[in-house]
């Protein structure tokens, strides 16, 4: 696989990271991306309120992979951070999803796993070839 490919596969990243679904109780349900809008505006006017290792980590892993978008090559370290840090939340979302047996959260986080899983298996065979 090419840088071509592989910086695909980090934009892919990026746009699964915001398509995460979560719902609770039977009328309230949200995307990931409109969730982070949310934090984003609130931000600016309360930033005390949208504080938490929920929101500002996986926030920080999407900086990342934008940060990595734009090297030469992506740095081994920069996309393995960047995957942990939304991996964090989306593992979390996924376990919830298993025990609520709510289908709908559970398809949601596979895009974001399923190209976590191409693009460190891609990092690691570049890494060795050094």
């Amino acid at each position: 696989m090419n840088t071509a490919n592989y910086k695909l596969i980090l934009i892919g990243l990026l746009i699964a990271s915001l398509l995460g679904y979560l719902e609770w109780s039977k009328f309230n349900n949200t995307f990931l991306f409109e969730a982070e809008y949310l934090i984003i505006s609130k931000l600016f006017s309360n930033p005390v309120s949208v504080v938490h290792p929920l929101t500002i980590i996986p926030m920080v892993g999407q900086i990342l992979l934008i940060i990595s978008l734009f090297q030469k090559q992506p740095k081994a370290k920069l996309v393995f951070s960047a995957i942990a840090s939304i991996g964090i939340l989306y593992l979390l979302i996924l376990f919830v999803g298993i025990l609520s047996k709510n289908f709908k959260i559970v398809v949601s986080t596979t895009p974001f796993l399923i190209l976590s899983f191409f693009a460190i298996k891609y990092t690691l065979s570049n890494k060795s070839k050094k």
